[in-house]
């Protein structure tokens, strides 16, 4: 009888166990708002963010996608994560520079040279560097995500080699390395809102602007744009972001489930967005505009005339973290 006793003790011990386990997934709306259209690869990241953790949460936690700057642009998205009305976002590390400089280093000119070092670099050490410092500042990074290399387009002529730049008012991202590269490129750099681009470009208030393949695509520079050169001066990452204040609420098991989410996600976007990027050339190509590639040479050379630039912007960056952006530049670059 005293063992029936001590087993239906200990049955009820573990249906309360597990009950209280259940009750760590509450039924939840995760905002995830983003700059892309739905028929950029950031978007079909988040989607199959989405289906992962509804299967993950049983349909509890529910992600609903904002595209296409439904939540504001990059630095208002940004904003409200820190404020905890927002919940999730996707922007370019760029977007990150402004709180913790050393996000620049991902963006640095001719840094990597395919998808395999960039994988390399932000999958490792480093990634996880840039990553730790983002909680103080409002934020939490659930890992890298693929926005491609960058590539010139422009309405005057191809980029062949680095004084074809001479000259062009290219629109860039309002940061430093972009700044800092194509003034290096004698061009004229006009920092500029991704949402004012497309009649930028139609009024000709500027020549030409830089971004991957996709973008151009999903955008419609073909439009407005006579020449696209595969300059590759960039690659380019996105990063996955939570705002803290909403992170801090919820349970172990509801940030395992969305940490690896993003992590499954991961693969399956950067595959889509690389898939895309080479479909992106040819649909560009029958859309009529002139595409050219770059003599490694040339490229070389352009690789030359930026290094100024980067000795330059590097200067005040924390010296921890830039020794193992170096250490990991030399590591994967064996």
């Amino acid at each position: 009888m005293n063992y029936r006793m001590m087993a239906l003790a200990l049955a009820a011990a573990l249906g309360l166990a597990g009950g209280a386990s259940a009750q760590q997934i509450q039924e939840r709306t995760i905002r995830f708002g983003h700059l892309n259209n739905t028929d950029h690869p950031v978007s079909a990241g988040v989607r199959k963010f989405t289906e992962l953790v509804a299967a993950k949460s049983g349909g509890k936690l529910k992600v609903k996608e904002f595209p296409a700057s439904q939540l504001g642009n990059e630095m208002q998205q940004q904003s409200a994560l820190q404020g905890g009305v927002q919940e999730m976002t996707a922007p370019a590390t760029t977007s990150l520079v402004g709180i913790v400089k050393e996000f620049g280093l991902v963006d640095l000119p001719f840094s990597v040279t395919d998808f395999g070092q960039a994988d390399a670099l932000l999958d490792g050490p480093l990634g996880t560097a840039l990553i730790n410092k983002l909680p103080e500042k409002g934020l939490v990074a659930l890992g890298f995500w693929d926005l491609g290399f960058r590539n010139v387009t422009n309405s005057k002529h191809p980029i062949r080699k680095p004084e074809d730049l001479a000259g062009l008012k290219i629109r860039v991202i309002p940061n430093p390395v972009f700044l800092e590269t194509f003034k290096e490129f004698k061009a004229n750099p006009v920092p500029m809102p991704f949402a004012e681009l497309y009649g930028a470009l139609e009024s000709r208030a500027v020549d030409g602007q830089e971004n991957p393949y996709s973008v151009i695509l999903s955008n419609k520079f073909y439009e407005v744009q006579k020449y696209v050169s595969s300059t590759n001066h960039v690659y380019a990452a996105n990063i996955v972001l939570v705002s803290k204040k909403f992170w801090d609420k919820l349970s172990p098991d509801e940030q395992r489930i969305l940490s690896e989410s993003a992590i499954e996600a991961r693969a399956y976007q950067r595959q889509a967005s690389r898939a895309a990027a080479q479909k992106a050339v040819a649909e560009l190509q029958a859309k009529g505009i002139a595409f050219n590639t770059i003599e490694p040479a040339e490229k070389a050379r352009m690789q030359q005339i930026v290094k100024p630039v980067v000795a330059k912007l590097t200067s005040d960056y924390d010296p921890a973290i830039l020794k193992l952006y170096n250490d990991e530049l030399a590591r994967i670059r064996k």
